[in-house]
């Protein structure tokens, strides 16, 4: 009985510990009711996966996400990866929905992120029939956020007013 144990227990522990070793915890998720209420039918087909697939765990990547990060090319060569820290589900104004991935990104500007050519290219990308803003989340901490709102790509209008509002939170700040 010792030498079965120690001839099949070896291996086993030492698949565990490399399982170990190799994973990703699963990401959190913030929601609340009207946001869960409202997933179903309003998430597109992306939006569906990506939240099954960060809010599990996960072996052998480099982090959640990875590939999606580097394909958008938010990685920095020879400079760590993007990290996702949590999902955020709301709803907007006007109900749809808000899905945002907050990042922590030491590696990364957050001018990077925010590019106005690559802000388009996540609509496309996690798309169809998203809009997609980047949302500074804490700078300090170096976080930021791709935010994701159903109903299709965010108006000029919108975006603009949006610019607006951190011009006049920069003024008020450094006033």
């Amino acid at each position: 009985l010792s030498g079965l144990g120690f001839v099949y227990g070896i291996p086993i522990f030492l698949a565990g510990a490399a399982l170990k070793y190799a994973e990703i915890e699963p990401v959190p998720l913030i929601s609340n009711p009207q946001a869960e209420a409202i997933f179903e039918s309003k998430a597109t087909e992306i939006i569906s996966k990506i939240k099954q697939d960060v809010t599990r765990h996960r072996y052998g990547d480099e982090a959640h996400l990875d590939t999606t990060v580097k394909k958008l090319g938010l990685v920095v060569p020879g400079k760590a990866y993007p990290q996702l820290i949590e999902l955020q589900e709301d709803v907007t104004d006007d109900g749809e929905l808000a899905f945002t991935m907050v990042w922590q990104s030491l590696d990364t500007p957050y001018k990077m992120w925010a590019d106005e050519k690559r802000r388009k290219r996540y609509e496309t990308f996690f798309g169809p029939d998203v809009g997609a803003e980047v949302v500074k989340i804490d700078a300090e901490q170096r976080m930021v956020g791709i935010r994701l709102t159903t109903g299709g790509p965010l108006s000029e209008e919108y975006l603009a007013s949006k610019a607006e509002q951190v011009e006049e939170e920069v003024v008020a700040a450094s006033s």
